[in-house]
């Protein structure tokens, strides 16, 4: 499948894989948890990609173990399988 070349995070394993990029960037806090928005933040409005594309790589990041979404929806959590993407 061809994604357009305008729009680099429309893919959603490359979308996912910017996103733990940006997980990684953060301290985490209490439990390794990181508030969401500092992951959401730098993709949207820093890579400029779009929400579509923000849902779509959350979703894969999750769907493969890499992140974990706390159930209020608030933080998120890298797990090691995630972390092992970049060693």
């Amino acid at each position: 499948m061809k994604y357009a070349g305008n729009r680099p995070y429309s893919a959603p394993e490359k979308a996912a894989r910017r996103l733990l990029e940006h997980a990684r960037a953060f301290q985490p806090i209490q439990d390794g948890r990181i508030y969401i928005e500092q992951i959401n933040h730098p993709f949207l409005f820093g890579d400029r990609a779009t929400p579509a594309g923000y849902s779509a790589g959350l979703a894969h990041a999750i769907s493969h173990g890499w992140l974990e979404l706390h159930e209020s929806g608030t933080f998120v959590k890298l797990t090691q399988s995630g972390a092992d993407l970049f060693a």
